[in-house]
């Protein structure tokens, strides 16, 4: 388990921290700015939208934000601890501990039911089995899916596989959840659910960042951050 920093210390940090992030891919000529002088903050408890057009680094922040990849220059904090003066082991105990996420695509295991989809992260987190019983039955009941606990995710309509994603995302009790376009594969009644249970995560604490290219999406949280050619506001 990776080391945390004190509660006293993560309490007063904002989950999510960028300074002066810029993220370059390539050298020379061939060089891609995706990031370029970013700053942002999310808060516990709030729920922020990362709204743009395609290729403005809304995924890039979010990996960065993930733990899946590094800032060129700049500082991203992540639950209170810097990405960038890690090693892999501790970078992949981080973003398995305090992050959870949600795909636009889902990204559940075709082969194992349910159940065993959304105990994934306990199940890396050596959790024992009674703990990820009971967790796994609470958040499958928070997201209206409890009696799909044996189905696989073939049998599961698109709002149904979205609430699972959700459900796995939530189960390790992550203090940040990151969303990609959630509602972009969903008709307007079960992406309004969708939207409805992030909303929920945030008034329990939770930090949501949510990439998006819907206005409604963006209208049901606290803040809209925009972003142009690596930019922000």
């Amino acid at each position: 388990m990776t080391e945390r920093a004190p509660a006293a210390t993560r309490d007063a940090v904002p989950p999510v921290v960028l300074r002066a992030v810029d993220k370059i891919y390539g050298d020379g000529d061939e060089a891609v700015h995706a990031l370029a002088g970013v700053s942002l903050e999310v808060g516990r408890g709030e729920m922020v939208a990362l709204a743009g057009p395609s290729g403005c680094g809304k995924s890039t922040l979010l990996n960065l934000v993930g733990c899946v990849d590094l800032p060129t220059s700049g500082t991203v904090l992540v639950d209170g601890r810097a990405t960038g003066g890690l090693s892999d082991d501790a970078l992949t105990a981080l973003r398995r501990e305090r992050v959870g996420t949600v795909f636009q695509f889902f990204n559940l295991l075709p082969a194992l039911r349910v159940f065993d989809n959304v105990a994934l992260p306990l199940v890396l987190q050596r959790a024992d089995r009674a703990r990820i019983e009971e967790r796994v039955a609470e958040v499958l009941a928070a997201v209206g899916v409890a009696e799909k606990a044996h189905a696989f995710p073939a049998q599961l309509s698109g709002g149904q596989l979205q609430r699972v994603a959700i459900a796995r995302a939530i189960v390790h009790h992550p203090a940040i959840v990151l969303a990609d376009e959630p509602t972009g594969n969903l008709d307007s009644q079960n992406g309004d659910v969708v939207l409805a249970l992030l909303r929920s995560r945030a008034d329990d604490g939770q930090a949501i960042l949510m990439a998006t290219h819907s206005a409604d999406a963006a209208a049901r949280c606290d803040r809209v951050v925009r972003m142009r050619d690596g930019r922000v506001g």
